[in-house]
């Protein structure tokens, strides 16, 4: 899949989980018309789960079912793609990915207040703490595609969304046909 072929983009926006991945998501499709695509609702919803975590609450994606699923739809473009890991996606899907970063003291309430405690808590934090999801974006995508951004407050939220929407539009400018 070439980018020129699409006529929209494909965007990446990843991080722990209670950065604000939802947030922004659903807000930029809200001012873009663009798909937001909330890939663990997706892999439920398709029954692209292997099993469940007991330790972290959580189910176990079946990665290969998942991606053969969303082959297609990437393929037309328009996807924001929500999801707190970026490893395992093929990097041709993705024009950008944006990781958002939070502040470990913001995330542990946030992550608190969702319910998270214990060793799911820890490791979400030491998650953000070690830039995990950061590194694994630099590793598995052109670093001149990964771009960090910190959601700590609403305004933060505001401006990511207001960037990436810039972005959008010069994207759609450059791939012009």
């Amino acid at each position: 899949m070439n980018n020129t072929d699409r006529k929209e983009p494909n965007i990446l926006v990843t991080g722990t989980p209670g950065v604000g991945k939802s947030l922004i998501c659903k807000t930029l499709a809200e001012k873009t018309g663009l798909a937001w695509l909330d890939v663990s609702a997706l892999a439920v919803e398709n029954k692209c789960v292997e099993s469940y975590d007991e330790v972290y609450k959580c189910p176990i994606l079946d990665e290969d079912k998942l991606l053969d699923l969303m082959e297609d739809i990437m393929s037309k473009g328009g996807q924001i793609v929500d999801y707190h890991g970026a490893d395992f996606f093929p990097e041709r899907w993705f024009d950008i990915v944006f990781v958002l970063r939070t502040d470990t003291t913001i995330l542990y309430d946030r992550l608190v207040e969702r319910g998270y405690k214990g060793k799911k808590l820890e490791d979400n934090i030491d998650c953000e703490i070690f830039q995990t999801i950061l590194e694994e974006a630099k590793a598995s995508y052109r670093t001149e595609i990964v771009h960090e951004l910190s959601s700590n407050t609403m305004d933060q939220v505001t401006e990511n969304v207001n960037r990436i929407c810039q972005w959008i539009e010069q994207w759609k400018l450059d791939n012009q046909k």
